[in-house]
């Protein structure tokens, strides 16, 4: 089973970075949203991303032969590659700029879909809303892949006719840099849909993880969640500054970014939806409660992060 014509749910952070990364690599791409609002909101991040993908890609002809190492998703192997292919790469960039198709029609957004990627946000209610509004569209050999970072595909398999064809492929930010792809099905998932979406995260350059079980927060946001969770609850009670968390992390452990500058490449909005997932949020006197409030600020304010220029840091 292979794959020419992707239709990705959603044009948010990682909804973006799917479809560009995926136009890159050569695929027919389509992004449904909601709204023109949304179609309007998503396409200063694909601009983004042209720009990124450009920049990134003339660095690296220039620094051909210095023994550098690029950016995994654009030049997997940094060592073989010529000033011929990089040429070739910045056409698909072109490309991809350029055939990116946006839609609010359901019936447009399925018609020939191989696979539809939904990454919505993370809003249980929405997904399955999304779910059975396209689920009449589906042709009977359309996989449908959910991305979202914290819920598990059996939570949805109900919500469509063929849950054999139905799984997770989950990706982290920063898809041209950090390519991993988690696969992870339900017990109902067939083997012939969970390859070819393993198979097609090759085909885009990432590198496939398999899981072999349902893991909420699948293998990386296991790790990274708790991790975050942890910066925010010392902001929240009031132990010290973003920055000084930040600054504290990175020196303790040589790693280049603290939770609050990781959080601002999440998405401000994303860690709002998933405190919000958490019954005590509800409770404005507990430690969620008030990681919910701090984070409402911040959106309500539009500071979502670094796509909007500013989160807990401003940014160019």
């Amino acid at each position: 089973m292979s794959f020419k014509n992707i239709t990705v749910a959603g044009g948010g952070v990682l909804g973006s970075q799917i479809a560009f990364q995926t136009a890159f690599s050569g695929f027919s791409v389509k992004i449904w949203l909601r709204s023109e609002d949304s179609i309007q909101r998503t396409k200063p991040k694909l601009e983004r991303l042209y720009t990124i993908y450009k920049n990134e890609l003339t660095e690296a002809k220039k620094n051909l032969g210095k023994g550098l190492s690029f950016s995994r998703g654009l030049i997997p192997d940094s060592s073989s590659v010529t000033e011929a292919d990089i040429d070739k790469l910045l056409e698909n960039v072109e490309r991809a700029h350029k055939d990116i198709l946006l839609t609010t029609d359901f019936a447009e957004a399925c018609k020939d879909a191989d696979l539809i990627i939904e990454s919505m946000a993370e809003n249980p209610e929405a997904k399955r809303e999304f779910y059975k509004a396209i689920d009449p569209f589906l042709s009977e050999n359309t996989i449908v892949a959910t991305n979202s970072s914290s819920m598990v595909p059996s939570q949805f398999r109900d919500c469509l006719s063929r849950p054999e064809n139905y799984l997770a492929i989950h990706f982290a930010n920063n898809i041209w840099k950090s390519n991993t792809a988690e696969i992870m099905g339900h017990d109902g998932t067939s083997k012939e849909a969970y390859e070819a979406v393993a198979n097609f995260a090759s085909e885009i350059k990432m590198i496939p993880l398999r899981l072999h079980k349902e893991q909420p927060g699948y293998i990386l946001n296991s790790m990274l969640i708790p991790f975050l969770s942890a910066g925010e609850m010392l902001l929240a009670k009031e132990v010290a500054d973003p920055a000084t968390i930040d600054l504290t992390w990175r020196l303790g452990t040589g790693s280049p970014l603290g939770p609050f500058q990781i959080l601002d490449i999440v998405g401000l909005n994303t860690a709002l939806n998933i405190v919000s997932n958490n019954p005590q949020s509800q409770d404005p006197d507990s430690v969620p409660g008030k990681i919910k409030a701090i984070l409402e600020k911040y959106v309500a304010e539009g500071k979502i992060g670094v796509n909007a220029g500013e989160g807990f840091y401003k940014y160019k």
